[in-house]
């Protein structure tokens, strides 16, 4: 799959997330989208997930994985720094 079906959740309105993903399946008819986050941002897309299945295309999509990780690297001050990471594909039903 390409990564242009790819949403990254992070510090934007909650909003903004929920509407790529509907668009992404909608206007661009995409079969898979993944949504992607770490750190602090998991639960939020999860709760992007979470809308878009049972509001926006209630029945029209569903989680086909859910993938978790870490990644390390350094931070500014040079600390190896840990992070955990989720990818969840939703596919169309």
């Amino acid at each position: 799959m390409e990564d242009d079906n790819s949403i990254f959740v992070g510090e934007k309105p909650f909003m903004n997330y929920v509407t790529g993903v509907v668009i992404q399946f909608t206007t661009k008819d995409a079969k898979e989208v993944i949504v992607r986050a770490r750190g602090k941002f998991i639960s939020r897309a999860v709760d992007v997930v979470e809308v878009v299945r049972n509001r926006f295309l209630k029945d029209q999509v569903e989680v086909k994985d859910i993938s978790i990780s870490s990644e390390e690297f350094q931070n500014k001050e040079g600390k190896d720094v840990r992070v955990s990471t989720i990818d969840i594909v939703l596919g169309k039903v």
